[in-house]
């Protein structure tokens, strides 16, 4: 299976340090976050790629040169202002009746075999991984009385479920395919005809949307190598 990495946006919200480079090349842990996001898949196997690029492509095709011999990897441009659905819809003609796609800057233990081995069971077209929602602000607890009684740093909220990425697709979504943005029309399209699923993940996922962000994630490689990177084959769901 090969997969496709949305990697051509320009990145505003990383503004102004993608100003430079294109937002997949920040770096983690002195690595780009793209490459962080390839060995999550090398790691298990999977070593074939097509980096859906537009912004900056040159220096997205430098980094390809660097990656290990044996892996396969095609860049391909889809042009700078593409919206995500497109990106992949571009990219149909370079993978085969089975790919995976994420994006160049989502972070996770995955195990992806579990996600294929649970998109061939429900026998649709599309799945997608979905994370419990982390809190950006701290929460408080307190009783009737209004006494507080506790205090909880950004948790995780797990009645809320987000989009974290790590799609599985058939070619046979395409036929399906809506629109040209992948979270506002693709997914929602697929949905509404009954052939998206959801794989369930419950251990670690961050997404670099911000510099912050990346120092974070490079705080927890220091600290013990990133969770990303110790296990990538627990169970997941």
């Amino acid at each position: 299976m090969r997969t496709v990495i949305l990697c051509g946006g320009k990145g505003t919200r990383a503004y102004p340090h993608t100003t430079q480079v294109p937002k997949p090349l920040l770096e983690v842990a002195e690595r780009p976050v793209l490459e962080h996001v390839m060995q999550i898949y090398a790691r298990q196997g999977f070593t074939s790629f097509v980096l859906a690029a537009g912004f900056k492509i040159e220096m997205i095709e430098r980094f390809a040169e660097t990656m290990p011999r044996e892996w396969d990897v095609d860049v391909v441009d889809t042009g700078e202002d593409t919206n995500t659905g497109a990106r992949i819809e571009r990219c149909r003609e370079r993978v085969g009746d089975t790919f995976f796609a994420t994006y160049a800057d989502g972070l996770a233990d995955i195990a992806l075999n579990e996600l294929a081995w649970f998109h061939q069971s429900h026998r649709r077209r599309a799945t997608l991984t979905t994370v419990p929602l982390p809190s950006q602000y701290g929460t408080l607890g307190f009783g009737g009385d209004r006494r507080v009684s506790s205090f909880k740093e950004k948790p995780v909220l797990g009645d809320h479920w987000i989009n974290g990425g790590f799609f599985v697709f058939d070619q046979a979504a395409f036929d399906h395919w809506a629109g040209d943005d992948l979270e506002r029309d693709v997914l929602p399209a697929l949905g509404d005809a009954g052939l998206l699923y959801a794989y369930e993940h419950r251990g670690f996922w961050k997404s670099m949307d911000t510099y912050k962000d990346a120092l974070e994630l490079t705080s927890l490689v220091v600290e013990g190598s990133g969770p990303w990177i110790r296990s990538t084959t627990r169970a997941s769901s």
